[in-house]
């Protein structure tokens, strides 16, 4: 009788990953890390805005979230705006009617903003003009000059 192998372990699913908000496939935040405040709002709403504390800020210190050295400075520099500091992010929102849609545009906030951070940039190389190219540029200077200096010869 043969061995069969042992069948594969199932992928890993929500589960396995701890527990927190995921701001992009590689970063999970614990929620603990995460502080919300409230207040109320200037934005639409009429006299809800009156009544209810709607406007969320989230704070999160820069060193909670897992990320490279060089994707923290990307993303203090992306995210100069909503830097205090002692090296939180304070991003607020106040757009919605509701505390807990404001709470969600914060996350989404701070999630595109740790996207773009993970992402290298492109190294620019300086690049050198073809042989080709500079022969036709030299050529084309030394017609026009040519050209030039044949229209003051006619006296």
């Amino acid at each position: 009788m043969a061995s069969h192998p042992p069948p594969p372990p199932p992928p890993p699913d929500d589960a396995s990953f701890p527990a927190g908000l995921r701001l992009s496939p590689r970063v999970v935040v614990p929620e603990g890390m995460f502080e919300f405040a409230y207040a109320s709002s200037s934005g639409p709403g009429g006299q809800n805005v009156n009544k209810k504390a709607t406007k969320c800020q989230l704070r999160v210190r820069l060193l909670d979230i897992p990320l490279s050295p060089n994707q923290r400075t990307r993303l203090a520099t992306m995210a100069s705006m909503y830097m205090t500091g002692d090296g939180e992010i304070l991003i607020p929102s106040d757009e919605h009617r509701s505390q807990a849609r404001n709470r969600e545009e914060c996350v989404e906030k701070l999630a595109e903003l740790v996207k773009r951070a993970e992402v290298m940039p492109k190294i620019r190389r300086k690049t050198k003009p073809s042989r080709g190219a500079i022969e036709r540029r030299l050529k084309e200077k030394k017609v026009r000059g040519e050209r030039k200096r044949g229209r003051g010869e006619t006296e």
